[in-house]
């Protein structure tokens, strides 16, 4: 005997039929005025979504493997940077992200009895060294090992103001590099985009417009490229803005005849952590995680809880670390593979992104590109314009940071635990460009409260 499907027992119900029955519910409100909410980037969020609404047919590729968990470590001893990676992989990192503090490292003794299976490792060079690079390219060749080496210019000087020597030296390192090693070695820094301000669709086309500058530039490219991306806080957005990402990027690859994969590496956002109520980052960086495995990362290295005012630790580590973990093993996080799929907000959402990023980034192309943006000053511009916004609807509490600007702990005192100085460093010189400025959405209110302090 057969059993009788109970859906076709009810008749499928069509979007008009739902919004009669939601304008009956709402006696005489407007659905518009009502329900219907306008983000940043100009997308109205609507009550409902249906599958009888048109979509374009979106097609996200998603990652050949779940996410990793990658641990940060800042190589400033060798051989405690080399103690502490093999501390961490035993204790549940998978991948691990080594920044040099200068081109004297050795890579034999960093990477000294670290196991190589299976373990994919960063090498992020905030400076361009052609010896390091052929160094580390040996070393992987040598010993079959997965390695990026992650090297951003432009990244550089949008930080910093300069670029490491000019334009013209800084790319013909560059393409050498391209033409003698087989390594990964070129990294799109664009979480630069999303701590200073920009709006999902600014961060989508700029970070775009930042991989084209390389595509130009660098003919010979033939290697796969990272993405590091910062993850923000509304969460079915920045599942959205992975996933446009991953379509505007094989749309820009395709028009180079490239078929590079992209590896995007997802980070928390620091825009919206806080020095009081610190506990409260680690349900934001908790949230900001699972847009980011959700939305089709790579790799994922969190932010600890303490990490704008208290130096590297231990305990924060294994926190941050613990974060992941239980995502991955206890909620089953890397089970399914591209689990947004037909989620009708979510795929509306993306659609959407990616059309008004790509319109952006074509005005971006045409007036220049850019690098030519950068230096007239437009590109910063537009993120202060967005960055300003934001802060007045958090400064007028339309944007709440729990703990800061809501139901703040008038006795939380912090003057005393700053190690680090977490506000944005005042640094006088003579720059090409005027830098992009990271800056977090409490840094006033805190150092209002820090001065109140007895």
């Amino acid at each position: 005997m057969s059993t009788p499907n109970l859906f076709n027992q009810f008749e499928p119900i069509s979007t008009k039929q739902w919004k009669q029955q939601i304008q009956f519910e709402l006696k005489g409100l407007d659905y518009n005025e009502t329900l219907v909410w306008e983000s940043p980037e100009g997308i109205k969020v609507k009550p409902f979504y249906h599958n009888d609404e048109t979509l374009s047919n979106i097609s996200t590729v998603a990652p050949k493997k779940p996410f990793t968990i990658i641990q940060n470590i800042f190589v400033h001893d060798v051989r405690k940077s080399n103690a502490r990676a093999l501390d961490t992989l035993q204790r549940g990192a998978e991948s691990i992200l080594f920044t040099f503090e200068n081109d004297s490292v050795s890579v034999e003794q960093l990477m000294q009895n670290l196991p190589l299976q299976n373990i994919t490792y960063y090498f992020h060079l905030p400076f361009l060294s052609i010896d390091l690079v052929n160094t580390i390219h040996t070393f992987a060749t040598k010993n079959n090992a997965t390695v990026y080496t992650l090297i951003d210019p432009i990244g550089h000087l949008e930080k910093e103001g300069n670029w490491f020597e000019n334009l013209e030296k800084d790319f013909e390192k560059l393409n050498a590099i391209a033409s003698k090693t087989s390594i990964p070695f070129l990294t799109i820094s664009s979480g630069i985009y999303q701590n200073a301000g920009a709006n999902i669709v600014q961060q989508l086309a700029y970070t775009l417009a930042h991989i084209n500058e390389y595509f130009n530039r660098i003919p010979a490219i033939n290697q796969p490229i990272s993405v590091e991306i910062s993850v923000g806080t509304n969460y079915f957005f920045e599942i959205a803005k992975l996933r446009a990402f991953r379509i505007l990027i094989n749309t820009l690859a395709s028009a180079y005849d490239h078929n590079l994969e992209c590896h995007i590496i997802a980070t928390p956002t620091k825009r919206n952590k806080t020095v009081y109520d610190y506990n409260v980052n680690m349900l934001r960086t908790t949230t900001e995680c699972m847009s980011a495995i959700l939305g089709g990362a790579d790799g994922v290295t969190n932010l600890p809880y303490d990490a704008l005012y208290h130096k590297d630790n231990e305990f924060g580590d294994r926190i941050a670390r613990n974060q992941l973990l239980v995502l991955k093993h206890e909620s089953y996080f890397d089970k399914v593979n591209n689990p947004a799929d037909g989620a009708y907000y979510i795929e509306s959402v993306t659609e959407q992104l990616a059309e008004k990023a790509l319109e952006l980034f074509k005005d971006i192309e045409k007036n220049g590109g850019l690098i030519s943006q950068l230096i007239d000053g437009t590109i910063q511009r537009k993120i202060n314009e967005s960055a300003h916004k934001e802060q007045e609807l958090f400064d007028s509490g339309k944007e709440v940071l729990l703990g800061t600007n809501k139901y703040p702990n008038k006795n939380d005192h912090m003057k005393n635990d700053l190690e680090l100085y977490p506000f944005v460093k005042q640094n006088t010189r003579k720059t090409l460009i005027v830098p992009i400025i990271e800056k977090r959405l409490a840094e006033k209110i805190e150092q209002e409260r820090l001065s109140q302090e007895q």
